[in-house]
C-alpha cells in the first residue's frame, strides 16, 4: 500500500537540507576479488542484460599476474591500491583493519562505521557530518531469512518512501531457504 506524503516538495527538500541528509543511490556493477582481479561493467544479472539479444552491455576486467595472493599474503598491486582508494572515499579513512578485507576485524570495523553513520544520519538535529558515505540499508534479516524494516524506520527518514517496497507476486518473501 503506497503512502502519500502530506509535505510539499519544497518542505521535504528544506527538511533534508536542515538535517544535512543527502540520500545517494549507488548503481554500481564492480567486483574486486582478493585484490587480484577487478571487473567493471554495465550488465545487470537478469535476462534482459544476459541474453545477448536485447541490451548492449560491456565490461572490462583487469588482472595482474605479478601480484597474486600467495601463502595468505595479499597482493599489493594496482587492483589492491584501487580497492583501498575506494574504501577511503566511502569510509572516510584507511585504517589497519581494511588491509585485510576478508578478516573478521575488517567486517567489525565496517559495521561499526556504518552503525555510527546511521545514528548521525537519523538524528533529529545535525551535529556532525558522516564519516565517508557508508550507511547500512535499514533492514533486519531474521534467522529464518525474513526481511523486516528496522523498528521505527519503515520509511526512509524525512520521506514516505517505504524501505521494503511492495510485495512481489513472483519473488519469495525470504532471502534464504
Amino acid at each position: 500500500k503506497a503512502v502519500v506524503s502530506t509535505q510539499s516538495t519544497g518542505e521535504v527538500e528544506a527538511n533534508l537540507r536542515e538535517k544535512n541528509r543527502f540520500p545517494i543511490y549507488v548503481h554500481s556493477k564492480m567486483l574486486i576479488t582478493d585484490d587480484e582481479y577487478i571487473i567493471v561493467g554495465s550488465a545487470n544479472i537478469n535476462q534482459r542484460s544476459m541474453s545477448g539479444r536485447r541490451d548492449t552491455e560491456m565490461a572490462v576486467g583487469c588482472y595482474q599476474p605479478n601480484f597474486l595472493c600467495i601463502d595468505g599474503e595479499l597482493p599489493q598491486g594496482d587492483v589492491a591500491a584501487f580497492r583501498k582508494s575506494l574504501w577511503v572515499e566511502h569510509m572516510g579513512e584507511m585504517c589497519e583493519e581494511f588491509e585485510n578485507p576478508g578478516s573478521i576485524d575488517c567486517m567489525r570495523k565496517v559495521n561499526e562505521l556504518a552503525a555510527s553513520n546511521w545514528e548521525k544520519y537519523v538524528a533529529d538535529e545535525f551535529e556532525e557530518p558522516l564519516q565517508g558515505h557508508l550507511l547500512p540499508y535499514p533492514i533486519q534479516i531474521e534467522q529464518d531469512g525474513t526481511v523486516n524494516a528496522l523498528e521505527g524506520f519503515e520509511s526512509f527518514p524525512d520521506t514516505s518512501a517505504s524501505v521494503l517496497g511492495c510485495k512481489s507476486s513472483v519473488l519469495v518473501e525470504k532471502l534464504t531457504t
